[in-house]
């Protein structure tokens, strides 16, 4: 998606769901539902901890097996924005299992890389279907980063088309 008003160092994706907004919210809120999609082809999140409000932690475990070895990364934010089924603002720091932040350096990220990025997802109501837009701040359109939100998003999609509302 281009778009003139869009950040330069940012991830901007745009998908629309065959699936309620309510619906979509959940995919995003409810730990559950959250840990059977989110992450790149070939990831597992066997932790989701959420408490979805504004100023409410997240911790992410995700694993990945790769020649019979497991590994693991650890993602912690904090809850900035939640609008019920319209906008969810959240930032995402690389973490050990407790949380704790990591500096880039020692998570194995590149040079400049930030601490702390910023999510932000908009969920937009057209009836039976939504249309989400995700902007992921201070990571470059380019990064590898991009790519995985894609593979993620393309899980979601598998997942709404399986789920019936709650």
């Amino acid at each position: 998606m281009t778009d003139d008003n869009a950040p330069r160092n940012a991830v901007v994706l745009e998908r629309t769901f065959d699936a309620p907004r309510e619906l979509v919210w959940q995919m995003w809120t409810d730990p559950e539902h959250f840990r059977a999609w989110y992450g790149p082809d070939g990831v597992e999140v066997p932790v989701a901890r959420m408490d979805v409000r504004v100023g409410g932690t997240r911790l992410v475990g995700m694993s990945r097996d790769m020649d019979g070895t497991t590994m693991r990364m650890w993602f912690t934010g904090e809850y900035r924005e939640v609008v019920e089924n319209a906008r969810l603002v959240y930032t995402e720091s690389m973490s050990d299992e407790h949380g704790t932040v990591l500096p880039p350096a020692e998570a194995g990220l590149p040079d400049g890389h930030p601490t702390t990025t910023e999510v932000t997802v908009e969920l937009e109501d057209l009836g039976d279907r939504t249309r989400l837009v995700l902007t992921h701040a201070g990571i470059p359109a380019d990064s590898p980063g991009a790519v995985g939100w894609t593979m993620a998003l393309d899980k979601l999609a598998a997942r709404v088309e399986t789920q019936p509302a709650r």
